[in-house]
C-alpha cells in the first residue's frame, strides 16, 4: 500500500529525516517508534504533503505522490490524524464531520461513511450538536478520528493517538484502532506508549536522530529489552 524509498526531509537546511526506506502493505498495521526529536512526525507530514521532501519517492498502491497536494493525496486514499486533537473548537460535532468528507474519495456515499463512524464512536452521535471544543480530551480524539475517517480511506497516519489522555482513556482509542484493523483498514501509528503500539502492530520501524535504526516484526521488538533500552528509553527487562 505504502512504499517509501530514501526519504529525506529537511527544515531550513537542518535534516530532520535521512534517507528512510519503509513499506506497510495493504491490510497491515505498522509502528514508527523512537524518541523525541527522531523524526517520526517529519515521516507522516512528508508522506501526507504537509513536510517538503528533500530526495526520496513516496508511493501509494503504485502510485508515485511525492510533492503531490495534500487534498489530492486525501482523494487517492491517504488521510492523517494529527497530533493534538485538532478539533475545529468552534463548529459543531457534525459540522467538523462535514468538513472531514469534503474530500471524500469515490466509494461509498457520505452518508453511508457517516453512519458506519456513528455506530464505531456512538458518542459522537449523541453530541452531535455541540461545540466540539467542550469535549473532552477523549471525545475530541475520536472526533479527530472519525473526522479522517469521513474521507473513506484506504490507509491512515496516526501521529500519537494517546498523547495527553489518561491511560483508560488511551486504552478506549487503541480498542478502537483495534477495530479497524479488524476491519481491514492499513495502518502506519506513530505513538509514545511504545507497548501499546507494539501490542496493536503487525510490524515496526525504529527511528532515532532522523535515522533508521532497526525494523521487523512487533513481537521481536517487544521482547528485545536492550533495544528498548537502547531507542526507545525503556527500562526493559
Amino acid at each position: 500500500m505504502l512504499d517509501v524509498r530514501n526519504l529525506t526531509v529537511s527544515y531550513d537546511g537542518i535534516r530532520a529525516v535521512r534517507d528512510l526506506d519503509l513499506t506497510v502493505g495493504e491490510g497491515e498495521v505498522v509502528a514508527l517508534l523512537g524518541p523525541n526529536g527522531a523524526g517520526k512526525s517529519s515521516t507522516l507530514n512528508a508522506i501526507v504533503g504537509l513536510a517538503p521532501t528533500t530526495r526520496g519517492s513516496i508511493r501509494l498502491a503504485g502510485a508515485d505522490i511525492t510533492r503531490t497536494p495534500t487534498e489530492s493525496i486525501v482523494r487517492l486514499g491517504l488521510t492523517q490524524v494529527p497530533e493534538g486533537r485538532q478539533v475545529f473548537g468552534q463548529l459543531t460535532v457534525d459540522e467538523n464531520l462535514v468538513l472531514g468528507g469534503l474530500a471524500h474519495r469515490n466509494g461509498r456515499t457520505k452518508d453511508e461513511v457517516r453512519e458506519g463512524l456513528l455506530e464505531l464512536f456512538p458518542i459522537l452521535r449523541e453530541r452531535g450538536g455541540q461545540a466540539a471544543g467542550t469535549l473532552s480530551g477523549g471525545e475530541q480524539q475520536q472526533l479527530t478520528i472519525a473526522r479522517a475517517l469521513m474521507s473513506d480511506p484506504r490507509m491512515v497516519l496516526f501521529d500519537e493517538p494517546s498523547l495527553g489522555l489518561a491511560p483508560v482513556v488511551t486504552q478506549k482509542i487503541f480498542d478502537l484502532i483495534a477495530s479497524l484493523r479488524s476491519r481491514g483498514l492499513t495502518m502506519l501509528v506513530v505513538e509514545q506508549n511504545v507497548e501499546l503500539a507494539l501490542r496493536i502492530s503487525d510490524r515496526a520501524y525504529v527511528l532515532a536522530n532522523g535515522e533508521l535504526k532497526l525494523s521487523g516484526s512487533s513481537a521481536e521488538l517487544r521482547e528485545a529489552s536492550g533495544i528498548q533500552r537502547t531507542y526507545l528509553g525503556l527500562g526493559g527487562g
